[in-house]
């Protein structure tokens, strides 16, 4: 490799144990490879008659990793022509919402449906909607509402007839989901996970977004303003390979993705055409899940929701759910796991409960000594772990499984878990990566989008210091240093995609992605991280991201081409 450009800054933050600071770094643009990395004397002595790029005050770093996303469906449900409208994106309150649809119906052209993201029940203080509900506010129009969980979706009643079910009754649920329905049969407006709401409302997202990559690329474009350069589709299906190749095709795309196929998918062990440079795209490993969501009530946990009446406007039921709420039985986990073991991907569980996670790792377990696997750089994995105790940590370390915690549980709803919608000694350490971090897995953070924006640094602040954005402190003992939360966004999930041999710290022969910093995160006050902390822009395999040339080059991309995506992409579970 031979270089043809010198990044000099302020601070280079390697995140390599070996060299963990330099002045300046030397790349190949052609191979977007790193050949030196040091002083700016020895980089420039390694790379002669190589012109220096002096970022001046800039720090920089890996660039981030989000090691757990749902980007097709992100830009679908988020952006516009839909309407996010989570708490933490303006709307705190249910009259907030309700306001906003209100406005909406008068103001948009009849016959146009609309689409919402990101209702929450507790944190709204929103009831459980039925069609009835939203024909108040809409009474001829289709619109769909999607639970900020992604473990429902409510629709009103020109949606239920625009699907031309018989007599308004929904078909068989499909395999893992359900619609709901009134006792003649007839559908409530709602569906619960994967498959009953891809069949209710697929259709509606068609009509609602007439060009479904440009609004993708919107999310292309949040996520990389956050200073993230790789994440994943952890809801992959071949349905969606269309798309991905079409935006990773595109000479100014901004991030590296790794595919998650869902285990639901017949072809999930199948490998995948190598379409785009497979350090563009590549698929990594098999995506199941074992229970639902702490917010509607569907996690598989020990403890009881508290009596409150906050629990009760959401029309959550108190429990404790146990295994009951489990998307399968041990039987049928043993069954899955028999068949997509063995074939040389990476497994991802998404689980929220304690129970849940006891039972995914007594059949990852199971599975790894069937498979000869136990003791092998396997990698597998279990995602978000809300409820999870350090000695389930402590198993998951010595089983090789590695951890990708999801800190927006604790940031967005950390106050309410913390003794509204559960006992203090249970809502205090959720998301404990004090513990994870103590049990010697490695471990990651993550922001499931769309549950929430894409925020790395956030993640990291709220983990060391263990304050929810009102300022209270909740569970100290599971906060982490700086260090660790670094990690978290850079090193770890750069293993845990299984591509630490390119990414996750700066060295030579590495790839130049990188993230430009307003200030240095080792040496600010934690409390105020991302007040101090900006990021002011990304490289990928050292070519400065340009968004804006990419949003341009995704415009003259044929929508009629990708129209598929609405009825592929659904509310796939989440957090």
């Amino acid at each position: 490799m031979t270089a043809d450009l010198i990044l000099k800054a302020q601070s280079v933050i390697t995140m390599d144990e070996g060299q963990p600071r330099a002045e300046a770094i030397a790349i190949d643009t052609s191979t977007g490879r790193i050949t030196a990395i040091g002083s700016l004397a020895d980089v420039q002595e390694a790379s002669s008659g190589v012109a220096v790029t002096d970022l001046g005050e800039t720090i920089l770093m890996p660039g981030f990793i989000d090691p757990h996303s749902h980007p097709i469906l992100a830009g679908l449900t988020t952006q516009a022509p839909a309407h996010w409208i989570a708490p933490y994106m303006g709307y705190a309150t249910y009259q907030d919402v309700t306001a906003l649809w209100k406005q909406l119906d008068s103001s948009t052209p009849a016959g146009q449906p609309l689409v919402f993201m990101g209702l929450d029940r507790l944190l709204h203080g929103a009831p459980e909607l039925a069609n009835t509900d939203l024909d108040v506010f809409f009474p001829s129009r289709q619109a769909v509402v999607l639970d900020n969980s992604g473990h429902e979706v409510y629709f009103n009643s020109a949606v239920i007839a625009g699907n031309s079910w018989p007599d308004d009754k929904p078909p068989a649920d499909p395999v893992g989901s359900r619609f709901g329905r009134n006792a003649d049969g007839t559908s409530n407006g709602r569906a619960y996970e994967t498959g009953a709401s891809a069949i209710a409302c697929g259709r509606v997202l068609l009509e609602a977004t007439p060009h479904p990559l440009l609004s993708v690329a919107s999310w292309y474009e949040l996520v990389t303003k956050a200073g993230i350069t790789s994440t994943t589709e952890h809801t992959f299906q071949v349905s969606l390979l269309k798309a991905y190749v079409a935006l990773g095709s595109a000479a100014n795309n901004p991030l590296r993705i790794a595919m998650y196929h869902m285990a639901t998918d017949p072809t999930c062990v199948d490998p995948l055409p190598l379409l785009v440079d497979e350090s563009r795209m590549w698929k990594q490993g098999i995506k199941l899940w074992a229970d639902g969501s702490p917010w509607v009530g569907t996690l598989a946990a020990s403890f009881p929701y508290l009596d409150t009446p906050e629990v009760e406007r959401a029309q959550i039921p108190r429990g404790p759910g146990g295994e009951s709420m489990m998307n399968y039985t041990r039987i049928q986990l043993d069954e899955v796991l028999n068949h997509v073991a063995g074939k040389g991907w990476q497994l991802a569980f998404h689980v929220n409960g304690d129970v849940g996670l006891d039972v995914v790792l007594d059949a990852y377990e199971a599975a790894l000594v069937k498979h000869h696997l136990l003791g092998t750089d396997h990698r597998w994995r279990v995602e978000h772990c809300g409820a999870a105790r350090g000695d389930q940590f402590n198993r998951a370390a010595s089983l090789g499984v590695t951890i990708s915690l999801l800190p927006t549980q604790f940031i967005f709803w950390g106050d309410l878990l913390d003794g509204t919608m559960f006992a203090p000694e249970i809502g205090s350490r959720w998301i404990s990566a004090g513990d994870a971090f103590r049990s010697g897995a490695k471990v990651s953070f993550h922001n499931d989008g769309p549950v929430s924006p894409p925020n790395p640094l956030l993640n990291a602040q709220s983990m060391v210091t263990r304050r929810t954005p009102s300022g209270t402190l909740h569970g100290p003992e599971q906060a982490i240093s700086i260090d660790d939360a670094l990690r978290a966004i850079t090193v770890n999930p750069a293993f845990q995609i299984g591509r630490d041999h390119d990414l996750g710290t700066l060295a030579v022969g590495k790839l130049a992605d990188l993230v430009e910093l307003s200030a240095d995160p080792y040496a600010v006050d934690s409390e105020k991280l991302t007040e101090h902390v900006k990021v002011r822009g990304t490289w990928l395999g050292g070519h400065r991201v340009d968004i804006g040339a990419f949003i341009q080059q995704v415009k003259s991309i044929d929508p009629s081409e990708h129209q598929e995506l609405h009825t592929t992409v659904h509310s796939a579970h989440r957090c």
